[in-house]
């Protein structure tokens, strides 16, 4: 939206500067606005209307808001604006046809008759990757608006009624002859900035606006184009949300790269294309967020509390006690690889015959990290060393049948996730002790862990 908004305003200069266009649409919009500006003098009587109109319709809005009137402030700018040029002779055309200022000029006075169009199914082939582009970019563009002013307004949002709704509206243009459309950044903005508050409104401006055409469209001549450039100039300025800019910079290194090159994008590329590479650039920024698997040591302390292993507490030779948290997707995999390899490095090292696995915190398993575990669980196995996997949720339980874990790694060492007052955690731990005929470990005998009424006499926080 801030690029948006500063694109918005500086097309609008050789407009309100009374310049004519320069430039073919294959030149860049910044190279077009310079060639716009750097073409000629400057229009005083365009300039005049167009710092007019700014005044005015700031000076309306501020009493509107004062004394709780209806905002018409723009509605009533332009109306001032265009008798003002049509009093001094500006907007009417001298003998040679042209004005002082630039007007809207003439509008057709008629609304489009139904029509059915002609199909030519050869034609899908020629126009369906335009045709795929231009509903992309015009539903990204309708919910990159809507999605701003409901920041605003904190409605709900619901992104498959906006786009059904868009859909529905494009087929039936078609039979009208019309252009596609979408949410339009600057007449949406208009819209809300007004005071609508619901989409009933847009009925309402598309009514007014076929009403003007029918009636008033011989009027519209003498719309001076700098005052619709001032309307538009203030719209661009209320555009950006500096307060929620100035809030997303402040959040985090994250935050502020993505505003900066989306609005930079827009303004350099263009609005619609900006949206695609600020949703890119989230996606690959996120990447590496999610993938950071991250695990830790759990012990059984001598209070009998399993909890994160600090520094003084004593190894335990009897188990390894790990807890992984995190995205086990496949940007997780080298790290996941990272903390198998260290296991099997400690379990060599320190002559461990166990490993217990939290799960508990870990979501969302897919073929990848499903396949680094089944790896890991038979190289353990086949080095004698007995893993036990316990929290293990539905998700990642239903994958595992479905990939047949279950035909090969025994049930008993697979403890699924529980209710808060059980823990799966010790149920394994407890597994583990059971199974051990010799527990000669000083950190489990000093902490009773090892002792025959060990299940009534542990607790976990």
């Amino acid at each position: 939206m801030a690029g948006a908004g500063a694109l918005v305003g500086l097309s609008q200069l050789g407009n309100l500067t009374g310049l004519r266009d320069r430039g073919t649409g294959q030149q860049h919009v910044l190279y077009r606005i310079w060639l716009t500006l750097t073409g000629g003098p400057v229009n005083p009587h365009a300039l005049a209307i167009g710092i007019g109109t700014i005044i005015l319709v700031v000076m309306l809005r501020k009493l509107a808001r004062k004394y709780h009137l209806p905002q018409i402030d723009m509605l009533l700018a332009l109306i001032v604006a265009a008798v003002v040029a049509a009093w001094f002779g500006w907007s009417k055309p001298a003998l040679d046809g042209k004005t002082l200022v630039s007007v809207v000029g003439s509008v057709p006075r008629s609304l489009p008759i139904p029509h059915v169009p002609e199909i030519k199914f050869w034609w899908v082939k020629e126009l369906s990757g335009s045709a795929l582009a231009i509903a992309f970019l015009g539903l990204l563009e309708a919910l990159a608006i809507a999605k701003s002013i409901a920041a605003y307004t904190r409605q709900q949002l619901d992104y498959n009624r906006q786009c059904l709704a868009e859909g529905l509206a494009n087929l039936t243009g078609g039979f009208f002859q019309c252009l596609p459309g979408s949410g339009s950044l600057t007449r949406s903005a208009i819209n809300f900035q007004a005071g609508a508050v619901s989409r009933f409104s847009g009925v309402i401006a598309a009514g007014t606006v076929a009403l003007v055409v029918i009636v008033f469209a011989p009027y519209a001549r003498f719309v001076p184009k700098a005052a619709l450039a001032g309307l538009l100039l203030v719209t661009a300025s209320r555009l950006i949300d500096w307060k929620r800019l100035s809030y997303a910079v402040r959040a985090s290194r994250y935050d502020a790269g993505l505003v900066f090159v989306t609005a930079f994008s827009a303004v350099f590329i263009s609005v619609e294309f900006s949206i695609l590479i600020g949703v890119a650039l989230s996606f690959l920024l996120f990447v590496p967020r999610a993938a950071l698997l991250r695990w830790s040591e759990l012990v059984v302390s001598s209070e009998r509390v399993v909890r994160p292993r600090v520094e003084d507490d004593p190894p335990c030779t009897a188990m390894l006690l790990y807890d992984l948290e995190g995205e086990l997707f496949f940007g997780a995999a080298p790290e996941l690889d990272r903390c198998f390899e260290e296991l099997e490095r400690r379990t060599k090292d320190e002559n461990i015959d166990f490993i217990v696995l939290r799960l508990k915190r870990t979501r969302n398993p897919d073929m990848v990290s499903l396949e680094r575990f089944e790896h890991f669980l038979h190289d353990m196995e086949k080095r004698g060393t007995t893993v036990m996997l316990c929290g293990v949720r539905p998700d990642f339980a239903k994958a595992m049948k479905n990939l047949k874990f279950d035909h090969w790694l025994p049930d008993d060492r697979v403890f699924r996730e529980e209710a808060e007052k059980f823990s799966a955690t010790l149920k394994a731990v407890r597994h583990v002790h059971k199974v051990i005929r010799n527990n000669s470990c000083p950190h489990c005998r000093q902490n009773g862990t090892a002792a025959a009424d060990r299940e009534a006499q542990y607790y976990l926080v």
